[in-house]
């Protein structure tokens, strides 16, 4: 499956996948507005790679339900709760 990703110029880390390069037909219209205007990252065949970051049979089955997939990045880490929570293990060894 051939696909079309593109990077937000709005928001840090946010890709668009198309089925169809340049086809934003199926991409509701509020969505496009928070993403911004989108550029072209690359073209690439999904069939038989790993992503990174996401399940490549989610981007696969999302394309073909709604015609997008829309990856977010991971929410950034709270570094205070995770040195209370390894404070907390130490404590209890």
């Amino acid at each position: 499956m051939l696909c079309a990703i593109y990077k937000s110029s709005k928001k840090e880390g946010a890709y668009l996948y198309l089925p169809k390069k340049d086809d934003f037909s199926q991409v509701p219209d509020q969505l496009m507005q928070m993403f911004g205007k989108p550029v072209i990252a690359m073209m690439v065949n999904l069939d038989g790679r790993k992503l990174a970051q996401v399940d490549i049979e989610k981007v696969k089955q999302s394309m073909n339900n709604e015609g997008f997939f829309l990856q977010l990045p991971p929410p950034p880490k709270n570094l205070l709760d995770e040195y209370k929570e390894q404070k907390a293990r130490q404590k209890s060894e």
